[in-house]
Parts: structure tokens; C-alpha cells; sequence
């Protein structure tokens, strides 16, 4: 026999009521968060993924944090690569929200949902977690209604990612982070590079490059040592191009058309605060102790075999 028909579970202003209880308690008992959507530049199809992926949004809004016990995952690991950190984590939002506040300007119009890939930042521990499934029907169509998108996410592991979400703790945190090149320059009239600002060199005829200035320490009125990243090379005939010294080859401000000469550009090899040594790091004691005693000949069967062998 069918469901009585004087009876409905899909009635809106229950609908409604249940929703609104739900943003209400995300709103009193969650955590603030960014929301910053991942956008694709040169996706590879066959790999799945994209590096060279922008983040160029942030949207605050509420999400509780399912983990109150602190973070899930397998926590500090110790590895032949170092210390990793794999904590996890399960944010709560609620779906009428982030459609209010992301999804109208989302590109994704055949999916319009959070997506795998996205990035979320938790102000209150200052780190950043990547989506890495959307559950999109838990709990199981309440009065046949979905409330909202619970996301599980992992630490973030940053790749050069170029971020420039106009949130001054997401950019300079990731900026900080990202590789950079430090480069000696003279200014033309005093008129330094502003931090966030994009410079470039034409390094050989038809071939520039640029990049965006992460730090800047003045030196003198005239002189400074800037950090650039996201270091990109234009009508480069497949030749690894960087920038160069050089009186004639001027580095040129994108903003305000600044210009200023390189001098110096810094390499590992520059014992200068640009490149310390990390005191905690003991690989270089480690080998220069262990070549007193391990046998890395080809008499040793897990040595290394010379040339001529």
C-alpha cells in the first residue's frame, strides 16, 4: 500500500525551518573559514591534475569542524623525505550558504557544488586543507531536503600555486612559502618595487621574464634585495630562461612602470641570510661522517659500480 497522500515530507516551510536551525547552529557553534575555489589554467587529462592552478577568491563564511578531539589522519610522520604533517579534517557548511555566497559565481555550471580540489583556510590554526571528497547527502534527505555539504579534507601541501586572493594573511602566507628568486636591484629615481607587484626583463630578443615581488628589504633610498616568485618565461624557444645582470637589460615595474638594474642574483652557493642553514639539519654532518666507514665501492655489492666496471 502507498504512502498516505494527506501526508507530505517535502513540505517547504518545514524545509525551511530545519534549514534555518541548521545555519543557526553552524553560525553559533562553528568556525570561521575561507572558502577559496581552485581555478584550472592547463589541466592534464591524463594525470587529473593542474599545476599551475590560480586561487584568486576567498569567501568567509561558517563551517564546524567535525573533529573536536583535534585532527584526524595520521598526524607528524617521520619519513626518509623528512617530517610530514597529515592531518585531516571533516568541514560542516551549510548548502544554502555557499551557494549564496560561492556558487552564483561559480564557472563549474554543470556541477555546481564545492569541488575536490578546492582549498578551505582556517584562520584559527592558520593552515590551509584541500577538499578531497564532497559528501552531498548526509544526513539521508531529512523531509526530503539537503541541507548541507559535509567536506573531507586533508593539510594542504603547497606547490608554487599562485594565490592572489586580495586576503592580505592567505597571500602573504602562501607567498612566504612559494620558491623564490632574490635579486640585488638599483631603483631609477628611488622609485622602489611594491610588494604583490609583477616585474619583468627582456632577457634576450623576444624572450622576457617575469615575476611578482614577495619580499622587499631596502637597503638604501636607491638599492633593495627583492623575493620574486611565480617566475614565468614568455617566447622562450624551450631554453630555461631566468633573470640576469645586466646595465642594460632593465627590470620594469607592471604598476607604475618603474625600472630598476639588476646587480646581483643570488644562488645556493651565497653564504647570505637569503639561503641559511638550516641548524637543526644534520645531512651534511651525517655524510662526511659516514664516508669514514661505509664502503660505497664496487667491491661492496650495494656500493656504486664505477664507469669502467
Amino acid at each position: 500500500m502507498p504512502r498516505n497522500v494527506f501526508f507530505s515530507q517535502a513540505v517547504k516551510s518545514e524545509q525551511s525551518l530545519y534549514e534555518d536551525l541548521i545555519v543557526e547552529s553552524l553560525q553559533i557553534y562553528g568556525q570561521d573559514i575561507y572558502y577559496v575555489p581552485r581555478t584550472l589554467v592547463s589541466r592534464d587529462n591524463i594525470l587529473g591534475e593542474d599545476p599551475a592552478s590560480k586561487f584568486d577568491d576567498a569567501y568567509l563564511m561558517e563551517a564546524y569542524l567535525e573533529n573536536i578531539d583535534g585532527f584526524e589522519g595520521a598526524g607528524d610522520l617521520m619519513s626518509k623525505f623528512g617530517l610530514e604533517i597529515r592531518d585531516e579534517a571533516t568541514f560542516v557548511i551549510s548548502r544554502r550558504v555557499w551557494e549564496r555566497l560561492v556558487g552564483k559565481f561559480s564557472t563549474n555550471v554543470s556541477d555546481p557544488r564545492p569541488q575536490e580540489g578546492d582549498v578551505i583556510f582556517l584562520p584559527m590554526t592558520n593552515s590551509f586543507f584541500e577538499i578531497n571528497f564532497v559528501e552531498d547527502d548526509s544526513p539521508f534527505y531529512q523531509l526530503s531536503n539537503l541541507p548541507v555539504y559535509r567536506m573531507q579534507c586533508s593539510l594542504f601541501e603547497y606547490a608554487d600555486e599562485d594565490f592572489d586572493t586580495g586576503i592580505e594573511t592567505i597571500d602573504l602566507k602562501t607567498g612566504q612559502s612559494a620558491y623564490q628568486v632574490f635579486l640585488d636591484v638599483t631603483v631609477s629615481g628611488g622609485n622602489h618595487f611594491e610588494v604583490g607587484e609583477t616585474v619583468s626583463q627582456i632577457v634576450a630578443t623576444g624572450i622576457t621574464v617575469s615575476g611578482e615581488v614577495q619580499q622587499r628589504t631596502k637597503t638604501s633610498d636607491i638599492a633593495g634585495t627583492y623575493g620574486i616568485s611565480n617566475i614565468g618565461v614568455a617566447g622562450s624557444t624551450g631554453v630555461a630562461k631566468d633573470f640576469i645582470v645586466s646595465s642594460t637589460a632593465v627590470l620594469t615595474g607592471g604598476t607604475n612602470s618603474y625600472t630598476g638594474t639588476i646587480t646581483k642574483v643570488y644562488d645556493v652557493s651565497d653564504n647570505t641570510e637569503t639561503f641559511t642553514t638550516d641548524g637543526a639539519a644534520e645531512n651534511v654532518a651525517i655524510e662526511l661522517e659516514a664516508d669514514s666507514f661505509i664502503d660505497f665501492t664496487e667491491s661492496n655489492p650495494f656500493g656504486d659500480p664505477s664507469d669502467t666496471y
